[in-house]
């Protein structure tokens, strides 16, 4: 009897010290604010902060891809490139005037007392503990009003508008890690499929950052066995019980070469990041990469959501398929191809690691084809040329001049020279954002066979994409 009093005694405490924890817990999950987000009070660049990672040595050649998109949005728009030391005439350092072209540079903390232990052998790289560290510093900053921390390489390319909107989607209250994986599986299995990878960006909302600041030095230190910043961050967002919300427009763009395939076949969603700008051949020929960029940003200017987002349309008179990558270039198939073999990503680049020999399709965390050996039998290619206004700015006008096709024989598409695509702003709401359609296309008829005139429009109720 004695034996049973004290075991029921036990169990009584038991019960009351879990009953006291899931009231602790029911508290701590009520105090969190759970009222509807509200989207009439939108984010906006005030509202971001970003983390630039950066060195004293890649900053000087690097900064011009920064100067993209920091240079055309500088007005309300705050951060740090966090260098190991100033550049040679760079005396920017923590500057805040609104006027200049670049983000401040900020020198960071000395991270000596830190320990480092994946090998140098594999490639391994001190500095990375360092660039893990800017998610602290930045915070130290106590910038005012911040919904979303973002953190990206000085060699990241951001399409500002696009980035916003994404973030709009989420409720910058709760706890979350926006990004994207890589390209490659090996990178991939390597590293996790659930690792935002940081080269093509990736959000932390201001609350998650904040707590994850308070503990991170600590989980530097219980990670020190591992090659990257962005693993890092991953696995010390993991140990707060959190996962990665992918977002598809993020592009870490490991690969080198010609990434035309890459871009052509843009997943369905806005184009947020590009990556590794000096790893890839210029995304227009007879470019240099900066000039090339910047081409593609005269795109951006007049509709940034557009950018890339790839449209398919059929020219029944000469069982064509017309396949548009708005700003970036067009496609004209000579046969019928079905639409989802035209979304797969033709592969014309090479993969990351050049040593690797593997020839199978899981090199790619995507659909691809292969680029006929037969230049003949290839589509032809017509790259973006000028983007201009229609009459009261109601509409856009984009030009694509064909590029050289080393073919030994007459192609159909031999008179055509240009394509001129006629286009309404894309201006989605939030449900778009979330349940997005591709949108449909015609091909207009034009003259003498040396321009195509296509219109992209919204697709009709139940109206299926393919040849009639």
């Amino acid at each position: 009897m004695i034996k049973f009093i004290l075991v029921s005694a036990s169990f009584c405490a038991f019960t009351l010290s879990v009953s006291v924890l899931l009231l602790a817990t029911t508290k701590l999950v009520n105090n969190v604010d759970h009222s509807p987000l509200q989207f009439s009070d939108p984010t906006t660049l005030n509202h971001l902060v970003f983390a630039i990672a950066s060195s004293e040595k890649s900053w000087p050649r690097r900064k011009e891809y920064t100067k993209l998109w920091w240079n055309n949005h500088n007005i309300g728009i705050r951060g740090c490139v966090f260098v190991d030391n100033l550049p040679n005439n760079d005396t920017n350092s923590n500057s805040n005037s609104s006027s200049s072209l670049l983000p401040p540079l900020c020198v960071s903390e000395d991270t000596s007392k830190f320990r480092f232990t994946y090998p140098s052998s594999l490639g391994g790289y001190r500095d990375t503990i360092r660039l893990t560290r800017l998610l602290k510093e930045i915070v130290a900053l106590h910038h005012s009003d911040v919904r979303w921390y973002v953190f990206c390489d000085d060699d990241t390319v951001f399409l500002m508008e696009n980035l916003l909107k994404t973030l709009s989607k989420y409720d910058h209250r709760l706890w979350y890690y926006i990004g994207a994986n890589t390209e490659m599986y090996e990178q991939a299995r390597y590293f996790s499929f659930a690792m935002a990878f940081g080269g093509g960006g990736f959000a932390l909302s201001a609350p998650l950052a904040k707590v994850l600041a308070k503990h991170f030095d600590s989980c530097i230190e219980r990670y020190h066995y591992l090659y990257g910043s962005d693993g890092r961050f991953y696995h010390c967002i993991t140990e707060l019980g959190i996962s990665l919300t992918r977002e598809p427009g993020f592009h870490q763009v490991d690969l080198r070469g010609n990434i035309f395939g890459l871009l052509a076949a843009h997943p369905l969603t806005p184009l947020i990041s590009l990556h590794h700008p000096e790893t890839t051949d210029p995304i227009f020929p007879n470019m240099t990469r900066i000039r090339a960029y910047q081409h593609l940003f005269e795109a951006v200017e007049f509709d940034p959501q557009r950018v890339l987002q790839q449209t398919v349309c059929y020219d029944n008179r000469s069982s064509w398929t017309v396949s548009v990558s708005w700003g970036y270039a067009v496609q004209v198939f000579h046969n019928n191809m079905p639409l989802p073999e035209a979304l797969k990503v033709l592969k014309t680049f090479k993969q990351w690691n050049e040593e690797a020999k593997r020839a199978t399709e899981r090199i790619y965390n995507f659909n691809t084809r292969e680029v006929h050996h037969d230049p003949c039998k290839r589509p032809s290619v017509f790259y973006l040329d000028k983007v201009a206004y229609g009459t009261n700015k109601d509409f856009i006008i984009s030009n694509y001049k064909k590029s050289y096709q080393n073919c030994s024989h007459d192609m159909p598409t031999k008179k055509l020279e240009v394509i001129k695509v006629v286009t309404n702003k894309l201006d989605l709401d939030i449900k778009q954002l979330q349940n997005p359609r591709r949108h449909c296309c015609d091909v207009l008829p034009s003259r003498a066979g040396e321009m195509m005139e296509v219109a992209i429009r919204e697709c009709k109720d139940e109206e299926m994409i393919y040849m009639h």
